[in-house]
């Protein structure tokens, strides 16, 4: 029992350390999307001062104020998460008063636990309202990744999913680690045996120095950040109950279409790597909303695999016709702006691999 004790305490300092040093380096590096290093590294901060429970716990027993700030102070954790997520999908977030919402909470348990101090009870009731807002959040956070994913479908034309990947995979992790901290509040709570309940202890803590280290190689295989979308955007069945549109011909006649189509057809917009439909509607002469709902509810397509099946088009005709050029060099002929993209959209409309296509053509 004693060596698990010096084990889950000595990972804790790992642990601590290492959100230390990534927090360090993530308020440091230089970078444009600044305000997104700077949640995750309090997000970081949060969890590491959360987790020094591990190896303090005679301080905090004997300075109360710092225990009642560590615990309250976990209320923090998921909102910095969130407004993170907020921050890395949309270019344009800023932090605003309003946001000073996702304090409450922590404020009022913390004047709370410095009026009346903390008692068994106090810390039960805590515990369930900590664990409900956690869910809470990770079920907005899938939500609003689901909106990101839509908006960013129906205007922009290259996809390049590894920052929705990043978001889902972190907050997928997250929701299910989180399922070892439950385990050990219902072992403490039903009374399990110090043995068993230490062995959650170490699981936990070394899920914590996988993750923390998976954040560090994250880090350094994909220091880019990405640009995001903007967040007036909406995607558009929001679009259409706000503004109450009815999706039939009569609201956008049918000669906006074919204009549309001609277009494409003759000036070929869609090689333009970084098209997004506000470009589209500027060039074709019609508002936002409109190109927007003529796209996804008359043609029935996404925006992004609307102006893909321009780009598949042209580079089917060019693995066929052109066997000396390269994979690489014809998709960013058509549009393409990466390797992983077209390969996407290339199978997802013809059930071929740009490579597979091009011997079946031969």
């Amino acid at each position: 029992m004693g060596k698990n004790i010096e084990l889950i305490s000595s990972l804790g300092k790992i642990v601590v350390f290492l959100m230390l040093m990534f927090s360090v380096f993530l308020l440091t590096v230089k970078s444009n999307k600044k305000l997104s290093n700077q949640l995750f590294a309090l997000f970081l901060l949060l969890t590491a001062f959360d987790f020094t429970g591990f190896f303090m716990g005679n301080l905090l027993a004997t300075h109360p104020d710092i225990k009642i700030l560590k615990i309250s102070s976990s209320l923090l954790q998921m909102p910095a998460f969130y407004l993170y997520v907020l921050a890395i999908c949309y270019y344009n977030f800023k932090l605003k008063p309003k946001h000073l919402i996702h304090t409450l909470l922590f404020l009022g348990f913390f004047i709370f636990f410095k009026l009346t101090s903390i008692s068994d009870q106090s810390f039960l009731v805590f515990t369930i309202i900590a664990e409900i807002q956690y869910y809470v959040y990770i079920i907005i956070i899938f939500l609003s990744l689901k909106k990101y994913k839509a908006v960013h479908r129906e205007n922009y034309s290259n996809y390049d999913n590894d920052n929705y990947k990043w978001l889902l995979q972190i907050t997928l992790f997250f929701f299910f680690a989180h399922l070892f901290v439950l385990a050990k509040l219902g072992l403490q709570y039903f009374g399990q045996d110090q043995s068993f309940l230490q062995n959650i202890y170490l699981i936990i803590s070394t899920i914590a120095l996988i993750t923390i280290c998976w954040f560090v190689l994250k880090a350094l295989y994909n220091p880019q950040h990405f640009t995001g979308i903007g967040s007036y955007l909406e995607p558009i069945d929001t679009l259409i109950k706000k503004n109450k549109y009815i999706s039939d011909k009569k609201i956008i006649p049918n000669h906006s279409s074919i204009r549309l189509k001609a277009y494409m057809e003759q000036n070929k917009p869609y090689l333009d790597d970084e098209l997004t439909l506000q470009k589209l509607a500027a060039q074709v002469d019609m508002p936002e909303k409109e190109l927007s709902i003529l796209i996804n509810q008359q043609i029935g397509k996404h925006f992004f695999d609307f102006i893909n099946a321009y780009r598949i088009r042209d580079a089917k005709l060019l693995l066929k016709e052109n066997p000396h050029l390269t994979v690489l060099e014809i998709l960013y002929q058509v549009g393409f702006s990466s390797k992983s993209s077209f390969y996407t959209a290339f199978k997802k409309e013809t059930n071929f691999t740009p490579s597979d296509y091009r011997k079946s053509k031969s």
